[in-house]
């Protein structure tokens, strides 16, 4: 996505908001408790969610969809409303800008075993609290440790 980064370093040079999409995968344990994957970046290795620019022609939900299966290896529904934004600060080759992330749940139903970025990253599962503090934006790490995810509507009759 060199275009869409280009043309975003533009707008941070105009003084104009910048923004990009992510996606929490998340699953139950065999308990029913939240697990949250995490990857690490590409450069620093740091752990961070999912994350990328927007698409053209794709609404925020299916970007962050398309990037947890390139940067993560999962597959699954991702929730119609944003869980929440954070904002950091995108390191570039010779200096910084800010970037507002719209971040969107997604209930992982399938972990590829081969994916895009798999020899680029690592992931983890882990407790929401265990992966808020593994993550150094205190937006998101707060993001992470308050999720409140909706509970599957029961099956059956009612």
């Amino acid at each position: 996505m060199a275009a869409t980064r280009k043309k975003a370093v533009r707008k941070a040079k105009k003084g104009e908001r910048i923004r990009q999409v992510a996606a929490i995968p998340f699953r139950r344990n065999a308990l029913g408790d939240i697990e949250v994957m995490l990857v690490t970046s590409r450069t620093t290795q740091r752990f961070i969610v999912p994350k990328g620019w927007p698409m053209k022609g794709k609404s925020g939900r299916k970007a962050a969809t398309i990037e947890a299966m390139e940067e993560a290896g999962v597959l699954g529904k991702t929730l119609k409303d944003p869980a929440g934004t954070y904002s950091y600060w995108k390191r570039l080759a010779n200096n910084f800008i800010r970037v507002d992330v719209i971040v969107y749940l997604l209930e992982v139903t399938e972990e590829l075993a081969k994916w895009q970025e798999a020899k680029r990253r690592q992931r983890a599962w882990l407790t929401p609290a265990d992966a808020a503090m593994l993550i150094d934006e205190p937006d998101l790490s707060t993001l992470v440790a308050t999720l409140t995810i909706p509970r599957p509507a029961p099956i059956g009759p009612a």
